[in-house]
């Protein structure tokens, strides 16, 4: 029987910098203002009219949830690598290959938990915390992109269901064959955004079409359009600014599930941005939510002056056609997926689209960051 021939003081300072990667890392994330953030949270959470805004008192109750995960979990997980350290040095000049078996194992636990916390230090961005408003929308490519538009939305929904987050589609449009013309989603989950955001943009598919009875390759393009919701909006809006249009709900496969017109269409006139919902069971509710919606796209849109940016809050951003993919998923004729902005590469693609997508987002996340922690 082999014997265990790990060098226990190369152990120890692996171990050491672990520790001061947690330690560099934690300073970044400022615990001591957070715990003030906390405290403050608390706080409100004790005033006696804290529920009656039961919407507004939601979301800061989850807030300080999230807040005080954050801080517990690097906390233990500092004074755990500590731990390790002192019980591998205390026992440096052990034999025991059990023991060294155990903190070796208890390492790369410990290396796995801080690569997925690390994370949080790439999404301090503005709106990096907050929920998403999701949109896919078929490209050039006739039904097989709308399907292929499908296929994206079953992909991120069970990446969301994968992290525990909430998805509500709140307007989905079918296409006449197959797939979808277009959908929007609101998806609710710490660090949404922040995750998402790497997702805006064309997505390209190359395959042998199931549509083409003569079996040849096509390519369909998708666009994926994310907008962070935003708690509190500061936006007034002028009625007569505003076109709403009441429809049908329609249910999978294009069929009417209401014979009254619940479904809601507003349209904000001089910016020409566009929002739909059909989620909620009364036209009130959905034209609620719509506004909702449609005062985070406005507060967005009159926040950026960057007129590209202007054009992907109205739904223009980019056509949805060659050469402007940021993301390349090939079924025919070999298999890949190629993020063409980090140039992430995997052939594993059935993978991605079953929702494997924490790596193809954390190269986005790492690539885009400019703090080192390493």
């Amino acid at each position: 029987m082999g014997s265990y021939t790990i060098n226990m003081k190369e152990l120890i300072d692996d171990i050491g910098n672990l520790y001061q990667r947690i330690s560099k890392t934690l300073v970044l994330l400022a615990p001591a203002k957070r715990k003030k953030e906390i405290a403050q949270l608390e706080a409100k959470t004790a005033q006696p009219d804290f529920w009656q805004d039961r919407e507004k008192a939601s979301q800061i109750s989850q807030k300080l949830a999230d807040l005080k995960e954050e801080v517990a979990d690097w906390e233990k997980l500092s004074r755990e690598a500590d731990e390790l350290l002192e019980i591998a040095k205390l026992d440096q000049d052990d034999k025991s290959v059990t023991l060294r078996k155990d903190i070796e194992k208890k390492l790369k636990q410990l290396e796995k938990r801080f690569a997925k916390l690390e994370l949080q230090v790439f999404l301090g961005g503005k709106y990096d915390k907050n929920n998403v408003i999701f949109s896919i929308h078929a490209g050039a490519g006739g039904t097989d992109a709308q399907d292929w538009a499908e296929m994206l939305m079953r992909m991120y929904l069970r990446y969301i269901e994968k992290r525990g987050w909430k998805a509500k589609i709140i307007d989905q449009s079918r296409g006449g064959e197959a797939g979808i013309k277009s959908a929007s989603l609101y998806i609710k989950g710490r660090y949404a955004y922040g995750y998402l955001k790497a997702e805006a943009g064309v997505h390209r598919l190359v395959r042998i079409s199931p549509f083409d009875a003569e079996k040849m390759r096509h390519t369909s393009f998708a666009l994926v359009e994310v907008l962070p919701e935003l708690e509190e909006v500061d936006v007034k809006i002028n009625p007569d600014d505003l076109r709403i249009d009441t429809f049908l709900a329609s249910g999978h496969g294009g069929q009417a599930v209401q014979k009254t017109e619940s479904a809601v269409r507003i349209v904000h006139l001089p910016t020409k941005i566009s929002v739909a919902c059909q989620s909620e069971r009364s036209q009130k509710q959905n034209k609620e939510t719509a506004l909702k919606i449609l005062k985070s796209k406005l507060a967005r849109y009159f926040e950026t002056q960057q007129e590209e940016e202007k054009e992907r809050i109205r739904g223009q951003f980019r056509e949805a056609a060659w050469g402007n993919q940021i993301r390349s998923y090939v079924l025919h004729p070999y298999k890949m997926v190629k993020d063409h902005r980090t140039e992430y590469e995997t052939s594993d693609v059935q993978s991605i689209l079953d929702g494997q997508l924490d790596e193809v987002i954390e190269s986005y996340l790492r690539f885009h960051t400019n703090i080192l922690t390493s």
